[in-house]
């Protein structure tokens, strides 16, 4: 009985050391680090969005874009940052062209700033990586030309630029071909999926060497694949001890 008794006070003894572990873990990833980084962007000037525990800025930018969906765009217009990105307008507009924000507990800095833009452009020292992704993100998309850094980065770009330049010429050469057509030096063309088409066939052809035709089946799941990243961007989630 006093060794069962014995056993029972080790175990809980062990959970509680467990639990709180986790439990602080969890606080200070989620709570007194991204005070910290906070704090510390504000002493150098850099102020923004305050940091939400969990939610982070989500629900907010969901609302925006809710919105944005439903404006339509002048056909003379080019700014289209309020369809596709309303947040960012409303929070240059309220915090200034540089500004902190965050996607869960994971900061990012917006710079909207043209002079500060090229400097980061220009740099050559690797100091202004891609964006930090987390695991299951990265899982999901693979270590594509967009997400890699340094020597990745340039083989995938080579393999990538010579297929792109011959498929844009060929684009383009269909657009010639259709405003000959319309017989008015003039014609409707829908950038939306001809963009769309183009970006899959490169897809297509450096990844399966095949077209966009006969691939068109991987390309057709890429809305449901947009769905599930939405539903992976919850703050703090990618710091839980699971699988997703």
């Amino acid at each position: 009985m006093d060794a069962s008794m014995g056993s029972v006070l080790v175990l809980g003894a062990l959970l509680v050391v467990l639990v709180s572990t986790l439990l602080i873990r969890v606080l200070f990833l989620l709570v007194w680090k991204p005070f910290t980084v906070t704090r510390w962007f504000r002493g150098q000037g850099v102020g923004g969005r305050g940091y939400r525990f969990f939610v982070c800025s989500m629900p907010e930018i969901r609302r925006m874009m809710a919105a944005g969906s439903e404006v339509i765009l002048d056909a003379g217009s080019h700014d289209f940052i309020p369809i596709v990105q309303p947040q960012f307008r409303k929070w240059i507009a309220d915090y200034g062209k540089t500004f902190l924000y965050w996607y869960g507990a994971a900061p990012s800095v917006c710079v909207a700033d043209v002079d500060l833009v090229k400097q980061v452009l220009a740099e050559r020292t690797g100091l202004f990586p891609k964006n930090y992704l987390n695991a299951n993100l990265e899982t999901l998309l693979g270590k594509g030309l967009v997400l890699v850094n340094g020597d990745d980065w340039k083989r995938h770009r080579k393999a990538m630029s010579v297929v792109m330049a011959d498929l844009a010429e060929r684009m383009m050469q269909k657009w010639q071909s259709h405003i000959q057509q319309a017989g008015s030096h003039q014609a409707e063309i829908e950038l939306s999926s001809e963009f769309s088409e183009l970006t899959s066939d490169v897809i297509a052809h450096t990844a399966f060497g095949s077209s966009y035709k006969q691939g068109k089946k991987v390309f057709s799941a890429a809305p449901a694949l947009r769905g599930v990243l939405r539903r992976l961007l919850v703050g703090g989630l990618f710091h839980a001890p699971c699988n997703v």
